[in-house]
């Protein structure tokens, strides 16, 4: 089966060499998406630079979030198993193959990567993000009927087809809890698998904030009660 890797990409000159590299060191990778949305620290012109025969730049004209570019890959993706990697080094792209087992093997359409399943290494950093996570997993789940550890994290794996049937209105974030209740409502075989984490500090680049646990909480209660 066909791996296509979407990565957005927003002021990530740093790290965006290190893991287009790392990806596609991966051997089970067919496709590598890059999308840019609209970087003004140079992340652009790098990701240019790093086309190739079987990786594709797709660039935003203006900036619109996570979500509008994952929108961007997805539609761009032609592998039969679609992976969404942060343009970060937060996540380990050597955990591809036993993320998307489950789908090869046919026991799974999407495959969450927990941070909070035990069995691998994750740095320790924020309790209030941890809480935070809990506190919107939890509320997820009793609104989905999932029994998610981790409904936040970057690590999706999805068969395309999955995807093509679903179309993604959320532009920053609030992507993570609306793919959730989407996915919730169609008769589908979702995994979980745990997964090392090396989580960034603001110092060192983290994006996410308060703001955007508000905007989850939003849209855990809009795709969830109100559609």
């Amino acid at each position: 089966m066909r791996l296509s890797v979407v990565i957005p990409v927003y002021n990530e000159r740093d790290t965006l060499v290190a893991i287009h590299e790392a990806v596609s060191g991966v051997g089970v990778v067919c496709e590598i998406i890059l999308v840019d949305d609209c970087s003004t620290d140079g992340s652009r012109e790098i990701a240019q630079g790093l086309a190739n025969d079987t990786t594709r730049v797709v660039l935003h004209d203006r900036n619109m979030g996570k979500g509008a570019a994952l929108r961007s890959g997805f539609r761009h993706a032609t592998g039969d198993i679609v992976l969404i990697q942060d343009a970060d080094l937060e996540y380990d792209p050597r955990q591809y193959p036993k993320l998307i087992q489950p789908i090869v093997e046919g026991k799974a359409d999407v495959v969450y990567g927990s941070r909070f399943v035990s069995g691998d290494y994750r740095r320790v950093l924020y309790f209030w993000h941890m809480a935070g996570n809990n506190f919107l997993t939890l509320l997820s789940n009793m609104l989905t009927n999932l029994n998610l550890s981790d409904m936040e994290t970057c690590y999706k794996a999805f068969r395309k087809e999955v995807l093509d049937r679903i179309t993604i209105e959320e532009n920053r974030f609030g992507f993570e809890p609306e793919i959730t209740a989407k996915i919730s409502k169609l008769d589908l075989r979702i995994y979980e698998i745990g997964i090392s984490y090396s989580g960034r500090t603001y110092k060192e680049g983290k994006k996410i904030g308060w703001k955007d646990g508000f905007s989850a909480l939003r849209c855990i209660l809009k795709y969830n009660l109100l559609r």
